[in-house]
């Protein structure tokens, strides 16, 4: 890690700000990106990031140009990690189209478009790594989710593609799957009420599994383990299913 130069996106807030001091005091040197630019200066202000780039992920070309910036400025890029996320928290019958490609252009397409911009420069230098943050969300459908939840199964499914693809070229690829996390995810304006009221992981948890995932070999990280809930809706798909709306009834009774 130390000498590192890593690009965190979603950084103004959550596990992107609990990120990037962590691997600034590993000796890395931290590039932070979200809209909020303020937020963002305050964090290099305080020594939590060497530089930061206000860019809206929601523009996949911006992102990519953005991306591209970046490696020029820092001479480098060796770690790209794509945690920025957008919740739309709302029924397949009252989700818009523009809702869903918004969604899927800033969880899904703009992190494949900056991780594809660094990938010629990357296998030039036999050296590099992508770590996508996608979530539960990925591996188990939510209700009231779905937007989301394609956005980040496409993650989950490139990152496995990805990951094959790069086999024994020197770029990794690793995966993060967290579950519930404190963060302003569940509290943004427009979604609905989330139907999910119990205990929560602290952002620095994530973070804390984000550098185990650097500096390890594994492909894939649960954060907390749900693994095998994971693995329990795969082999029984029609309880999980029916136990999930079950729950949700139960809740609005």
């Amino acid at each position: 890690m130390d000498g590192s130069k890593v690009v965190v996106t979603g950084a103004s807030a959550g596990i992107g700000a609990a990120l990037a001091p962590m691997l600034t005091a590993k000796g890395a040197t931290v590039a932070v990106v979200a809209r909020r630019e303020e937020r963002l200066r305050e964090m290099v202000g305080r020594g939590d990031a060497a530089r930061y780039y206000a860019c809206d992920l929601g523009d996949p070309a911006g992102a990519e140009a953005m991306i591209n910036a970046a490696w020029h400025d820092l001479d480098g890029v060796d770690i790209l990690v794509n945690n920025a996320a957008i919740p739309k928290r709302r029924s397949v019958q009252d989700l818009t189209q523009a809702e869903i490609d918004d969604t899927m252009r800033t969880n899904f397409e703009s992190p494949v478009r900056m991780a594809q911009a660094l990938l010629p420069k990357w296998l030039e230098r036999n050296h590099g790594m992508v770590v996508n943050v996608s979530s539960f969300g990925g591996r188990a459908g939510i209700m009231h989710e779905a937007a989301y939840c394609a956005s980040k199964f496409a993650l989950c499914g490139w990152s496995e593609s990805m990951a094959m693809d790069l086999w024994r070229t020197g770029v990794d690829v690793r995966l993060i799957i967290p579950g519930a996390i404190d963060t302003e995810i569940w509290d943004l304006p427009d979604n609905d009420e989330p139907f999910f009221h119990g205990d929560k992981e602290p952002p620095t948890t994530v973070a804390a599994g984000i550098i185990d995932a650097i500096e390890g070999d594994a492909f894939e990280l649960y954060v907390p383990d749900m693994k095998s809930i994971a693995e329990f809706k795969t082999s029984s798909i029609d309880v999980f299913l029916r136990g999930n709306v079950e729950f949700v009834e139960s809740q609005n009774q």
